[in-house]
């Protein structure tokens, strides 16, 4: 048993490591998105973490009052093989009782008002933004 409790501190501190690169190293729409959150989402009364250890896998961002998170992805999400692995990082995230949220590269590129307006209705029970 105690094994399993060191793999577990070695994978998290691993994961924890790899996060705090990621966060300093966020691609351009993570960032956009990334402002606009802090910008307007306070309002909301979220939190969100940005590049945050959950289990084996990093997510872009965590809100975690509200068991959300958000991912960002690009064009290589777009492949089969990546479809599968989202799917089951999706799936074990869920089983975590987290809520996820996906965009698109372009959706926060060219819609920014209607992420916002998802993550917002997502934090606040379905109610869209004032």
């Amino acid at each position: 048993m105690a094994w399993r409790r060191e793999r577990k501190t070695e994978v998290f501190a691993v994961a924890k490591a790899r996060a705090r690169v990621l966060r300093s190293d966020m691609t351009d729409h993570e960032r956009r998105l990334w402002r606009a959150m802090k910008e307007r989402l306070p309002l909301a009364g979220s939190h969100f973490r940005r590049q945050m250890p959950i289990g084996p896998y990093i997510v872009d961002f965590c809100c975690l009052s509200e068991r959300l998170i958000v991912e960002v992805d690009g064009e290589q999400h777009g492949t089969e093989a990546a479809r599968r692995y989202d799917d089951l990082r999706t799936n074990y995230l869920k089983s975590q009782n987290f809520r996820v949220l996906r965009f698109w590269n372009h959706e926060v590129a060219r819609e920014m008002d209607s992420v916002l307006d998802t993550i917002f209705a997502s934090i606040n029970g379905g109610h869209p933004h004032p």
